[in-house]
């Protein structure tokens, strides 16, 4: 599955884009300046709790904290 597959699928489930999920996470804390101040475990823990991502969607979605969205 390509990178941009998993935002989509995750666009789909949860009606959020990345830039959605960056506004979400500096509400908690986990993100500030453009770049994620907590653990990766952290986050995708969160993303799978409260919007019931896997593991690699929520790894998508951290990716894209660290700018990684290729």
């Amino acid at each position: 599955m390509s990178f941009q597959a998993y935002i989509d699928n995750i666009r789909t489930k949860t009606g959020k884009t990345p830039d959605d999920f960056k506004q979400l996470a500096e509400q908690k804390g986990f993100y500030k300046d453009g770049a994620p101040v907590v653990k990766a475990t952290e986050i995708t823990n969160w993303l799978k709790d409260e919007f019931e991502l896997g593991h690699g969607h929520a790894m998508a979605i951290y990716a894209t904290f660290k700018g990684k969205t290729e």
